[in-house]
């Protein structure tokens, strides 16, 4: 029988959640704030069956994501919708799960691209040693030039954050580029919905009053929290080094890794990533199944 897919609502959040709470290997597309957020931009829906939330994507082009739940109580050989399906955004656990499931019916490719990042929350709060010298002095920067104060994200300050982002987007002549604009529409609908969405926070920093950072991040497991969204703005010499370094070191005391989500192949973006120094990576693969009869 297909899948039933339908569009994601807010209506259906708890539900979802509670899979996802059960899934022994989550990452960060996989959040329900994700979804939410890049909703509109993939055209994403969702359907529930088999103890599972099975996730498509209408565009650019149509694929089915992995889907998320207990994955250790399903008995993957009997979903018939798997014959002949090509997953992506497929964890590494699910990867060889499947393999081992369905023997000789599994081929898998990474997915480079998806990737998540993941660091040491106590690096990325003390930047100690030669790796991390060039954030540490840019933050000694910014703690130096400024008078600025930190403070968690709370509902009251939610307007002036989506202010700062317009702000933001139209430094970055977002219009430009329909990366950046999709981007903009993401922050936009779960900042808008940040009542309605539990488990998010965030940090902000504001100089004369004015808020010129944010964070926007939420639990991913018991020992990881994931940054969906990080903007300051550049006028500020070290505002993305103060951010990050102040968020972490005044939110994420119970967290020991924090996931900063993929860099989409993007090369400023993998740059960035990559100079903070990840201890670890997501993996992520497109998972072809085959129908049992052509199994080799």
């Amino acid at each position: 029988m297909p899948l039933d897919f339908q569009p994601i609502r807010l209506a259906d959040q708890a539900r979802y959640r509670e899979l996802f709470a059960a899934c022994p290997a989550p990452t960060s597309d996989y959040t329900f704030a994700n979804l939410w957020g890049w909703r509109e931009h993939y055209l994403l829906e969702w359907a529930f069956e088999d103890g599972l939330a099975w996730i498509r994507q209408n565009q650019p082009e149509k694929a089915v994501w992995a889907p998320i739940g207990d994955w250790s109580r399903t008995d993957w050989a009997s979903l018939s919708c798997l014959a002949g399906l090509k997953l992506v955004r497929v964890p590494a656990p699910l990867k060889d799960l499947l393999a081992a499931a369905l023997p000789g019916r599994v081929s898998a490719e990474e997915a480079r691209e998806h990737f998540d990042y993941v660091y040491s929350v106590q690096d990325l709060v003390e930047l100690r040693g030669n790796k991390f010298h060039k954030k540490k002095n840019l933050l000694a920067q910014f703690l130096r030039n400024y008078a600025f104060v930190y403070h968690p994200m709370t509902p009251d300050c939610v307007e002036g954050v989506l202010q700062m982002q317009e702000e933001w987007c139209s430094w970055r002549d977002c219009e430009s580029g329909n990366t950046l604009v999709s981007e903009n529409e993401a922050i936009r609908r779960v900042l808008e919905n940040w009542d309605n969405m539990p488990g998010m926070f965030g940090g902000v920093i504001e100089v004369d009053k004015r808020i010129v950072a944010y964070t926007v991040a939420e639990r991913l497991d018991q020992k990881s929290l994931v940054i969906h969204f990080e903007k300051g703005h550049a006028q500020f010499k070290g505002i993305y080094q103060a951010i990050n370094q102040l968020f972490l070191a005044n939110e994420a005391g119970e967290f020991a890794l924090v996931n900063r989500e993929q860099d989409l192949d993007d090369p400023g973006l993998r740059k960035a990533k990559e100079s903070y120094n990840p201890v670890d990576y997501l993996k992520k693969y497109e998972v072809l199944v085959a129908p049992a009869q052509d199994a080799r």
